[in-house]
C-alpha cells in the first residue's frame, strides 16, 4: 500500500512550488498560504518547507475536500496556460526574433521572502522584470549569484539600534536545482569553483553560482556570504564571479545568447570575458570590441557619483590577468576602459564606465534620472549637447498581479479588471474609473483593517523578543488616514524629513477629529552609519509620548511587510533630495489597492502625477544650503496635510463617504497602474534595447 506522503496530492503540490510562478498567481499564493495557516506564518511563507511538513492525516482531509481538489484543479489549468499557451511575444515577433535568447544580469534577485537574495529596489525589480519577462514569453534567463547568508534580518532593538542577523540560506531545501555543472574562473593567482543551480520563473530560468562548496578555500566560499557583505577586494571578485563566471555558466549549460543585459554595473566585467571570447574566435581587437557592444545593454540606476563602484586599477588587473591575458588584452586597453578619461592614471577603475564603453543601449530608469545620468557621464560620450548623449530611459514598473492582495484581486476582476491579461498593449484599468464609490471605500477600509491587524501581530512578536510587555491589541484606528514610508533607509531619501517641526506633526496627527497615523519601516545597509542613525531617531519619535499613539516602526522590512503596507496605507510618503531618486517602484504598488502618493517630483512621480491622482510638494529646484530645503519641503508637506489631505479623507458625504478623497483614488487606479507595469516596462526593452541589440 503507497504511503500517504508518497500520493500524487503531495508530489504536485512540490511540483507546484518548485516553479516560481505560483508566488505571482493570487489564486495558487491563497492555495498555498491554506494548506496549513500555521505552518505558512512560521516558515515566513516557505511553500516547500510547508509541504514538506503536511501530516499524513492533513493530507488526506486535502484530497477528500472537493473544493480544495477543484481549487487545486483550477491552479495547475492557470499554471500550464501560463506555461505553454501562446505568448504576446510568439504573436507579435515569433517570427522576427530569430534566435534571440537575453541574459539579464543582477546582483540580486527579488522573487519571494522565503527566497531571501535580495536587499532592497534593484533586487525587487530585478524579480518582477523576469515574472513579466515569463508572462509575456520572452526568451530570457537571469543570472545572478547565491547568498546563504542572504541581506539580513533586522531587529530593532528598544533603543532603536539595529542587530544585525543573516539567514542560513539553504539552496538545496528552495526551488534551485542542481544542474551538475561547476564551473572554474581564474581569479588573479587562484581559481573559484561554482556550481550552477537554476531556478525556474515561470518560463524564465534563472541561473544561480554558488561559490559555497568544499573545492573552495573558506576565504572563496564568502563569495556567496550574505548579499553586499565584505570589503570592496571581496565585492570586486563577488562581481568577477558575476560577469565572468556568469557568462562561463551559460556555456556550461548550453545557452546561447545573443544579447547580454546588465542591471546595473556590477555585472560588468561579463564585457572583458565577452572581449576575450570574440578575440579568441578570431576577430581583431576593435571587431572584438564592435562585436561586444552589439550585443550589450546597460542598466543603470545610480544618480550619483559615489554610488559607483570604483576600484583600484592595479587590484582590476591583477584579478583579470588570466582572462585578458590569453586574448592579448593589454592592461592599457583594459584600464582605459573603465576610466572616464582614458590615460588619466589617478583614476580608479569604475564598473559604470565599464558598461557604459561597452554597451550599444543604455538607458536610465526615468526620464529625470536620463537627464541626471546624461550630466553626470558626459565626459565619457565627449559631446557638447547633452541631448546628443545616446542614453535613453526606461521607466520602471512593477509586476501587478505579484503585488496585488488577493482581496484587491477579487475586487478588481468582479468588476471587469482583465488582471491575467498579459498584453502591454491594452489597457485593462481604464474601467476603474467607474468603479462605484461605496465599493472602493469598502476596498479601502478592509485592506487597512487587515493591515492593522497584521502591525499588531508584528508589533507584538517584537515586544514578546525584547521582553518589553506592550500591548498591541489596541495599537492605531482601523479607521484613521493611514500614511506609510517603507524603503532603503539611505540618507537621501531622507526618513525624517516628516519629523522636521515636530510640532506642528503632533498637533496634524493629533487631531481627535481628524486623526492620522504614520507607519515606518526599511533597512539600511550595516555599514550605513547616516542610515542607521536615521532609523534610530525615528524609533525614538515613536517611542515618545507625543507620537506613540500615532507613529509605529515595523522590523524586518522584506516582501512580505511590503506587501501588506502598500495595500494596507491609504497614502505612501516619498521625501527623497531631488534628483537623487533613480525611480522608485514602492508607490506604484499603492493605487492598485486604491492608495494614492504624496511624494517629491522625483524619480518615477512626475511622469505619473497630473495634478489629480495624487499629490506633490517640494521645489524642483536644488538647494545648495540643505537645512533650507529641509525646511522648504516640509513646510509644504504640512501644508499640504492641514489644507487638502487630511480634509478630503475626512469631509463626508449624506451616505458616509469622502467624496473628494475617492475621486482622487479612481484617478490614482486609472492612471498609474495602466503605465507603470513591468509589462510595459519589458516590453519597450524589447522593441528600444533587445530587438536592435541582436539585429546588429
Amino acid at each position: 500500500m503507497t504511503s500517504i506522503t508518497e500520493t500524487d496530492l503531495r508530489r504536485q503540490l512540490r511540483e507546484l512550488a518548485m516553479n516560481l510562478w505560483w508566488s505571482w498567481s493570487p489564486p495558487a499564493r491563497r492555495l498555498m498560504a491554506g494548506l496549513d495557516t500555521a505552518a505558512w506564518d512560521s516558515t515566513g511563507h516557505d511553500a516547500l518547507a510547508v509541504i514538506e511538513g503536511l501530516t499524513d492525516e492533513r493530507l488526506g482531509r486535502l484530497e477528500s475536500d472537493a473544493t480544495f481538489m477543484k481549487e487545486l484543479d483550477s491552479v495547475f489549468a492557470l499554471r500550464q496556460a501560463a506555461l505553454e499557451g501562446e505568448t504576446w511575444f510568439d504573436r507579435r515577433h515569433g517570427s522576427d526574433a530569430g534566435d534571440l535568447r537575453i541574459a539579464y544580469f543582477c546582483s540580486e534577485f527579488g522573487l519571494h521572502e522565503s527566497i531571501p537574495q535580495y536587499a532592497g529596489g534593484l533586487g525587487i525589480l530585478a524579480g518582477d522584470h523576469l515574472r513579466s519577462a515569463s508572462d509575456l514569453g520572452l526568451p530570457l534567463v537571469g543570472v545572478g549569484i547565491v547568498y546563504h547568508g542572504g541581506y539580513y534580518r533586522q531587529c530593532i532593538e528598544t533603543d532603536g539600534h539595529t542587530r544585525v542577523e543573516h539567514p542560513d540560506f539553504n539552496p538545496d531545501r528552495s526551488p534551485m536545482q542542481d544542474t551538475g555543472h561547476v564551473i572554474e574562473v581564474p581569479m588573479g593567482e587562484g581559481t573559484v569553483f561554482a556550481r550552477v543551480l537554476r531556478m525556474d520563473v515561470g518560463r524564465c530560468p534563472l541561473y544561480l553560482l554558488d561559490a559555497d562548496i568544499d573545492a573552495n578555500s573558506e576565504h572563496d566560499r564568502q563569495l556567496s556570504g550574505w548579499l553586499y557583505g565584505g570589503d570592496p577586494n571581496l565585492r570586486m571578485r563577488r562581481q568577477m564571479l558575476l560577469g565572468v563566471g556568469g557568462a562561463m555558466a551559460l556555456h556550461a549549460v548550453g545557452e546561447c545568447i545573443t544579447v547580454d543585459h546588465l542591471n546595473e554595473g556590477h555585472a560588468a566585467f561579463v564585457c572583458v570575458q565577452r572581449l576575450r571570447e570574440a578575440i579568441e574566435s578570431g576577430l581583431d581587437h576593435d571587431a572584438a570590441m564592435e562585436a561586444v557592444r552589439n550585443r550589450t545593454v546597460f542598466t543603470t540606476h545610480t544618480p550619483v557619483p559615489a554610488g559607483h563602484d570604483r576600484y583600484d586599477v592595479g587590484s582590476v588587473t591583477a584579478l583579470l590577468a588570466r582572462i585578458t591575458a590569453p586574448a592579448g588584452i593589454n592592461e592599457a586597453t583594459l584600464t582605459d576602459l573603465g576610466r572616464e578619461h582614458p590615460g588619466a592614471m589617478n583614476e580608479q577603475f569604475c564598473m559604470t564606465v565599464l558598461a557604459l564603453r561597452c554597451s550599444s543601449h543604455v538607458n536610465a530608469v526615468s526620464r529625470l534620472h536620463r537627464r541626471v545620468t546624461k550630466e553626470m557621464w558626459q565626459d565619457i560620450y565627449g559631446l557638447r549637447r547633452r541631448q546628443a548623449i545616446p542614453i535613453a530611459h526606461v521607466t520602471n514598473g512593477i509586476h501587478v498581479n505579484a503585488w496585488m492582495d488577493s482581496h484587491a484581486w477579487d475586487f478588481w476582476r468582479e468588476r471587469g479588471i482583465d488582471l491575467e491579461c498579459c498584453d502591454p498593449d491594452v489597457n485593462t484599468w481604464e474601467s476603474a474609473g467607474a468603479v462605484e464609490p461605496a465599493d472602493l471605500w469598502w476596498l479601502r477600509n478592509t485592506l487597512r483593517s487587515n493591515f492593522i491587524h497584521d502591525l499588531r501581530r508584528r508589533v507584538a512578536a517584537r515586544a514578546q523578543r525584547l521582553g518589553t510587555g506592550i500591548d498591541a491589541s489596541s495599537l492605531l484606528d482601523p479607521d484613521a488616514l493611514t500614511i506609510g514610508f517603507a524603503r532603503r533607509f539611505a540618507t537621501y531619501k531622507r526618513a525624517p524629513l516628516v519629523f522636521h517641526d515636530p510640532g506642528r506633526l503632533a498637533a496634524i496627527l493629533g487631531a481627535t477629529d481628524r486623526p492620522v497615523q504614520l507607519v515606518f519601516a526599511g533597512k539600511a545597509h550595516p555599514d550605513d552609519r547616516g542610515g542607521q542613525e536615521y532609523l534610530r531617531w525615528i524609533v525614538e519619535h515613536a517611542d515618545s509620548d507625543v507620537f506613540r499613539e500615532r507613529v509605529v516602526v515595523l522590523e524586518d522590512y522584506d516582501i512580505a511587510l511590503g506587501r501588506s503596507l502598500v495595500s494596507g496605507c491609504d497614502l505612501w510618503l516619498n521625501t527623497p533630495i531631488r534628483p537623487r531618486e533613480a525611480s522608485g517602484t514602492s508607490g506604484m504598488k499603492v493605487p492598485i489597492h486604491g492608495g494614492m502618493n504624496v511624494s517629491i517630483p522625483d524619480g518615477w512621480w512626475p511622469e505619473a502625477m497630473d495634478g489629480t491622482n495624487g499629490w506633490s510638494f517640494g521645489s524642483t529646484e536644488e538647494f545648495d544650503d540643505p537645512e533650507h530645503r529641509d525646511q522648504r519641503d516640509a513646510d509644504e508637506l504640512y501644508a499640504l496635510l492641514e489644507s487638502e489631505i487630511v480634509p478630503a479623507y475626512y469631509e463626508r458625504d449624506e451616505s458616509g463617504l469622502p467624496m473628494r478623497w475617492l475621486h482622487r483614488v479612481r484617478r490614482s487606479a486609472v492612471t498609474v497602474p495602466s503605465v507603470f507595469n513591468t509589462h510595459r516596462m519589458v516590453a519597450q526593452y524589447l522593441q528600444d534595447a533587445y530587438l536592435p541589440t541582436h539585429g546588429r
